[in-house]
């Protein structure tokens, strides 16, 4: 950092999500000090002989000690700077426009020039050449100035007189790319080391040869879809002004011989050309997968092609290559050494933190419901938009996830304001006054949230079950239980951390048939407010060798992507039956190994919890049935008479029924009655009503009476009897003394 009289030399940062577009910069306190300026004062920013000018605000807390000014995308493409570079600041003592022209870019656009200089433009500072983006429902409109009275720059003010040409500017007129740092939430490690990898070499080789050493020459971007892969590449090619050559697999196949390796080296020797140069090979799988495991012989000359190209006797120059696969383990290894993929970045599932991150870009433009809104009337408090709340519900969501929730939500909105009336499709223009007045609500994205599922469960069965405690009757010790070691771990981690121990692994629901125990898993999902990943024991199974442990491997992959999650293995004991036992070719017992080996330790399984349910425990195999792997074993016993009780109530509560029913005797003539033969017996005396009532033909159902429901216990009868609950309250006894050791 170097300092003058007048002027002081800062190194770019890139801006915080909250400040881009809005033509502003932050600098320390103690260089606007320096400079003489208050907030909200205007700068002049000069670098390669180009000047951009902006209004500045002192830095956040923990960039004060810092000789960095940050500014976003659109004022760094206009000076044609990158992060890292040097900038000269100085005070611009800027006066209000008398009168400003501007033109979008790319396309013809009608907007109100009252509205866009109120709602955007008011103090903004603008000179020829200046570009800027205007939000614009989920997108933004681009713009560029072309005209500026009095020159070369001044500020928006209220007498400003602002008009906008319709015919639009050329893109070749201006700078801007699409993709920005600030467009991509979170990724601080990625974009960190993507920055030292590709922009440092490019930008500075002399570093490199001073060094001595050979810059990096490959980076393979991994991870699932959706993550930001593509995007990373797009961002580097536009902060490193570099040319930027895309690789879409299929696209260069060719049936000829030889013509598949011609386009491959055309590519190369393009980006030679015009060095520096980054190549971006998009699902480079498809293109270079292992050799071995190809039956074509194109596919393997393309791959041996590709080797040569990254690795062979010839200079590559300043290229650089950017591979990007979510199956590493597809891509030929001799691809995956230095030399060639130098480095392998890992792109995982976003945290909390980075949800929150990655929401507020694709929120940056978009009219959410916030306290302003709520104040002023144009929207209510329960409407109101809290990103923080909806980072905690977006669990299991990638990047792509959420932006397709984001759009989602503005059409539900949209698709409200038509069927309300308050906007008119009719109409040939629809007013600005209008248009202001819509705001995406938080329902807006709960009801997205119907439609848009994470990316990495939509292979597998998983729902938000609608299933809560209070649909369920009685069950008050299970209930307790199941919500100590299911929602305690996840919504209380932190008291577990306190403590040091680990929460419990896994529970498993036995009992007889038709007790609730799918039921009582769907609710502990629902409090817990965790993804329900449901898995069906005899699906798993495959006729091929090794399909069915793969099938449980990928379960827990992507629960372990989707966490917090609930794994519910419905009639375990189909899938997991004990070792040794079966005639088969040793399929089960591999089963039961897999499915051991991922309850296990060998992988974390944070916030991940795994319930088994099964009325034939007896026939699981041991090794399941012990502390760190199901840590829990709950008996669901028959439903006692307030058990039974609580149950009609919750069957009976949308039932039409007349003030002769006594849902207290009707409990205690259900002894032995399950919860599903309840449920039957309540479905029973309705249709004797409704048969009845269609059989006079009353215009309206009948009310069931206590007749019906004495007259449906004599054609429902109970599932169990006394030997069989006094079979399962043995078993449940001896259960609990293996868990126990005893």
């Amino acid at each position: 950092m170097n300092m003058s009289e007048n002027s002081v030399t800062l190194r770019i940062a890139e801006a915080r999500s909250r400040d881009v577009g809005r033509g502003i910069v932050r600098m320390a306190n103690k260089y606007m000090r320096a400079l003489e300026l208050e907030p909200g004062d205007y700068i002049e920013i000069t670098a390669n002989k180009r000047t951009v000018y902006a209004q500045v605000w002192p830095a956040y807390s923990d960039d004060d000690d810092k000789d960095i000014i940050r500014m976003d995308g659109l004022l760094r493409q206009n000076l044609g700077l990158s992060i890292g570079d040097a900038v000269k600041v100085k005070k611009a003592n800027l006066k209000p426009a008398q009168k400003i022209m501007m033109a979008p870019v790319g396309e013809a656009i009608r907007i109100d020039s009252d509205y866009l200089k109120r709602a955007y433009l008011l103090g903004r500072a603008v000179w020829k050449g200046a570009a800027f983006e205007v939000p614009y429902y989920t997108g933004a409109l681009r713009f560029m100035v072309t005209q500026v009275t009095p020159g070369p720059a001044a500020y928006v003010g209220v007498d400003t007189e602002v008009t906008v040409r319709e015919e639009p500017v050329k893109e070749a007129e201006i700078s801007v790319s699409r993709v920005t740092w600030e467009d991509i939430g979170d990724l601080e490690e990625a974009k960190q080391k993507i920055r030292e990898l590709v922009e440092l070499p490019l930008r500075h080789p002399e570093l490199f040869k001073y060094l001595g050493i050979d810059p990096p020459k490959g980076i393979l971007l991994v991870g699932p879809p959706g993550t930001g892969k593509t995007l990373l590449a797009k961002a580097v090619a536009t902060e490193s002004n570099a040319y930027f050559a895309s690789i879409n697999g299929p696209e260069i196949m060719n049936k000829y011989y030889g013509e598949s390796e011609a386009r491959l080296r055309d590519i190369f020797d393009e980006a030679k050309k015009n060095s520096p140069a980054i190549i971006f090979i998009d699902e480079i799988d498809s293109i270079a997968p292992k050799r071995e495991e190809v039956t074509g012989e194109v596919e393997r000359r393309v791959v041996a092609q590709l080797l040569t190209l990254m690795d062979g006797l010839q200079e590559r120059g300043q290229v650089v290559v950017i591979g990007a696969t979510n199956r590493p383990d597809a891509v030929d290894p001799a691809l995956r050494r230095p030399g060639r993929f130098d480095r392998e970045i890992t792109i995982g599932m976003p945290d909390k933190s980075a949800r929150k991150e990655i929401l507020q870009v694709h929120t940056r433009n978009v009219p959410l419901c916030g306290e302003d809104d709520v104040k002023n009337n144009v929207c209510d408090k329960s409407d109101l938009v809290s990103l923080d709340e909806l980072a905690e519900m977006t669990h299991g969501y990638t990047g792509a996830d959420i932006a397709a929730l984001v759009k989602e939500a503005a059409m539900a909105r949209l698709r409200k304001a038509i069927d309300q009336k308050i906007i008119d499709l009719e109409q040939p223009e629809i007013p600005q006054g209008i248009l202001e007045k819509i705001r995406i609500s938080k329902q807006d994205f709960l009801d997205g949230m119907k439609y848009v599922q994470p990316t990495v469960l939509r292979e597998i069965i998983v729902e938000m079950p609608e299933v809560k405690w209070d649909d369920i009757g009685g069950y008050d010790k299970v209930k307790q239980e199941l919500k100590e070691t299911v929602e305690w771990p996840i919504k209380y981690r932190s008291y577990f951390d306190e403590l040091g121990i680990d929460p419990p692994r896994g529970i498993l629901l036995f009992g007889p048939p038709g007790t609730g125990k799918t039921l009582l898993a769907k609710a502990v999902a629902t409090e817990s407010g965790s993804n329900f990943i449901s898995v069906r024991g005899p699906e798993v199974l495959s006729k091929w060798f090794g399909e069915s442990e793969k099938a449980i491997r990928e379960i827990f992959k992507k629960a372990r992507m989707a966490a917090p999650a609930v794994v519910f293995f419905d009639e375990i004991d189909s899938i997991a039956p004990a070792r040794g036992m079966s005639v088969d070719t040793g399929a089960m017992d591999r089963i039961v190994a897999q499915l051991l080996a991922e309850m296990d330790s060998i992988s974390r399984l944070d916030d991940i919890v795994i319930i088994g349910a099964t009325n034939r425990p007896d026939m699981m195999d041991p090794a399941l049935l012990r502390p760190g792997r199901f840590d829990r074993i709950v008996y669901i016993p028959p439903p006692d008479k307030e058990a039974r009780l609580a149950i009609l109530k919750v069957h009976t509560r949308k039932l039409k029924m007349g003030s002769d029913v006594d849902l207290a005797k009707i409990a205690e003539k259900t002894e032995y009655y399950t919860g599903a033969d309840i449920a039957a017996l309540v479905k029973e005396a309705a249709m004797l009503a409704l048969r009845e009532a269609i059989n006079n033909k009353e215009p309206h159902a009948r009310e069931v009476t206590m007749k019906h429901f004495e007259e449906a216990l004599t054609r429902v009868q109970p599932s169990l009897t006394s030997e069989i609950v006094k079979h399962y309250e043995d078993m449940a006894k001896t259960l609990r003394r293996a868990l126990r050791g005893s």
